[in-house]
């Protein structure tokens, strides 16, 4: 029996680089639950750069939520998964992201406003960051 992934709705977000540069470290705040931390590799990050839509709304405010603090424990923290792949679905004004993890999967929904955060916060780190397909 297979088990049902969580979904989560997400409310704002946070997201630190490691040192080497083969990872980010991303924090959600979601609705309901406990903040979801895990590790994004390289390769997704720099395909979500590619398939992420643009923002094209000017009047698009950033989340209502602070973003969660990223600490040192966050990054210490062995319960924290890695993302292995991740399947994305575009839902009207939504973006649907299942990350497939060492242990089970994530669903995260994030509004117009948090896709566009991820986009820019990810774009920030893309100088740190090592690609491999390139």
């Amino acid at each position: 029996m297979v088990k049902e992934a969580v979904i989560r709705q997400v409310k704002s977000m946070s997201m630190s680089c490691d040192r080497v540069g083969n990872s980010l470290l991303a924090k959600f705040s979601t609705q309901g639950a406990n903040d979801v931390c895990l590790h994004i590799p390289a390769t997704i990050v720099f395909w979500l750069l590619k398939h992420m839509p643009v923002n094209q709304d000017p009047t698009l405010q950033p989340p209502s939520s602070p973003p969660p603090q990223i600490t040192q424990y966050d990054w210490q923290n062995p319960a924290n998964p890695r993302a292995l792949t991740l399947n994305c679905r575009e839902l009207p004004g939504k973006l649907r992201m299942q990350f497939n993890l060492e242990r089970g999967s994530l669903v995260l929904v994030l509004d117009r406003s948090n896709v566009e955060l991820m986009r820019q916060i990810m774009a920030m780190y893309t100088a740190e960051l090592i690609d491999l397909d390139a």
